[in-house]
């Protein structure tokens, strides 16, 4: 393959039924919900911005401290602060589409009866290009059990977010790392009415501030992001696209540059989201997305579409 002109690399993407120009998103909770980064780049010059979760009920979150650096990454415990549904919709939701975003909208909940109303409220909201379901949440109903955690539990979220989400929009569950076995967590949200995946969530974590010798967190562990992530991830793309070929995933974690990007397409992802990267560099994900056009050029990898999964035997030949 020669070397081809940036310029002239197809970057346009689809999942399930959302095409998109590019497969570059923010990370839900990174960015809230698009307003701080659209001083640094156009919004709309993204794939998608997926928002940070929204909730029913409006939240403050944890005690501080929520964020603690670590050595490759952060740990934080933010409690899905929030303004809930109703601010959201009168307010970030048309911001996005003012400025011609595509809003992918996270949803995360307490129960099952709270996933269905969230579902049924973004659902009829025009303008919405998916939903990406965070399950990575207590469920109050079975003991605080993380609805991501459970086959059963996280089948149960997907197929009442299904059941009320309106018009056939896309759904993506976003999954945890946090499991023995991530495919059999995704083959039962596929089972249950999930149109693809979203990998991976933040791993749980701990950090020691030793001059207080107590948990650096008030909230004692919290999730952690960035490039020490970025293995972990990219084993579970690749372990759940072996495992269900054909279904469409979001890749992330750790992703700072197009040539991590590529990894996760690599991997078998259609798309992928620029997270933590962007507290130290708010215009990462514009970035990456050069970047990416870049590293497919010097390939002589025509379309981002051919990229997918090439580093498996059965695709790459090797």
């Amino acid at each position: 393959m020669g070397r081809l002109r940036p310029e002239d690399v197809d970057l346009s993407t689809v999942l399930a039924d959302v095409h998109l120009d590019n497969p570059v998103m923010t990370a839900s909770g990174c960015a809230a919900a698009g307003r701080e980064l659209h001083q640094f780049f156009d919004v709309a010059d993204l794939g998608a911005v997926v928002t940070k979760s929204i909730m029913r009920d409006a939240r403050s979150g944890r005690a501080t401290p929520r964020m603690s650096e670590t050595a490759s990454g952060m740990l934080n415990s933010i409690g899905l602060q929030g303004p809930g549904i109703d601010a959201f919709l009168a307010t970030d939701l048309p911001w996005l589409l003012r400025h011609d975003a595509r809003p992918i909208v996270s949803i995360a909940a307490s129960s099952l009866g709270e996933y269905a109303e969230l579902a049924r409220r973004v659902g009829n909201s025009p303008g919405v290009a998916a939903i990406e379901v965070n399950i990575s949440c207590p469920n109050v109903e079975d003991r605080g059990l993380v609805f991501a955690c459970d086959p059963l539990q996280a089948g149960r979220v997907l197929s009442v977010v299904r059941r009320d989400t309106p018009r056939g929009l896309p759904i993506f569950a976003k999954l945890s790392p946090d499991v023995t076995s991530i495919a059999e967590i995704a083959t039962a949200v596929m089972a249950a009415g999930a149109d693809g995946l979203v990998m991976i969530n933040t791993l749980l974590g701990l950090d020691i501030q030793l001059d207080r010798m107590r948990p650096a967190l008030a909230g004692v562990t919290g999730g952690l992001s960035g490039p020490a992530i970025k293995p972990v991830a990219l084993r579970a793309v690749w372990e759940v696209s072996r495992a269900l070929p054909g279904v469409p995933i979001i890749g992330v974690g750790g992703i700072r540059t197009g040539a991590d990007a590529l990894q996760f397409i690599a991997a078998g992802a259609s798309a992928i989201q620029v997270g933590t990267a962007i507290f130290n560099d708010p215009c990462a994900p514009v970035r990456v997305l050069k970047e990416l056009r870049e590293e497919l050029a010097t390939r002589g990898i025509a379309k981002v579409s051919e990229a997918i999964g090439l580093a498996h035997p059965s695709i790459g030949g090797s």
